[in-house]
């Protein structure tokens, strides 16, 4: 079973629900958790706030928080998993931000990657360095983030 199939199962049998807010994943987490048949039931949608504008405008990402520790933060990330569990009411959000390349972004390498999830009340935030292309950076700070759900559920 892969990790988007146990967790689909995991938030059914806990009738649990999830948002999600990605920036530099641009949709790959949403895309792997609509994989899965039967995911409408857990799964309220996403936001892709790829750019300042929309993190800002759409997640209401505080323009200090920007401005003071960049986009590609901890306290972005944070602010943006839970604004999106705000916007879409949901049990569980997560968000990611980080630099997928091909160059540094904010005086941060590529490869780092900012996680945070919030399930219930609990809320925390990961920093990652992934190695590789582009599209390895994306599919590993996705994977890393449903594997991460999958763990804070007990699962």
């Amino acid at each position: 079973m892969k990790n988007e199939e146990k967790l689909g199962k995991i938030l059914r049998e806990k009738k649990l629900t999830i948002a999600a807010a990605e920036s530099l994943t641009g949709g790959l987490f949403c895309k792997l958790i609509t994989d899965v048949p039967g995911s409408s039931k857990y799964f309220l949608g996403g936001i892709i706030s790829y750019s300042y504008f929309a993190k800002e405008r759409i997640l209401k990402v505080p323009n200090s928080i920007i401005n003071k520790f960049g986009a590609v933060s901890k306290e972005t990330a944070l602010a943006m998993a839970e604004n999106v569990k705000l916007l879409f009411n949901s049990d569980i959000a997560i968000s990611f931000t980080g630099v997928a390349g091909p160059e540094k972004q904010e005086n941060k390498d590529v490869g780092t990657v900012f996680i945070a999830t919030i399930v219930n009340d609990t809320k925390e935030v990961e920093e990652k360095h992934f190695q590789g292309s582009r599209k390895k950076i994306r599919e590993e700070a996705a994977n890393f983030g449903i594997k991460k759900i999958i763990k804070l559920l007990g699962g």
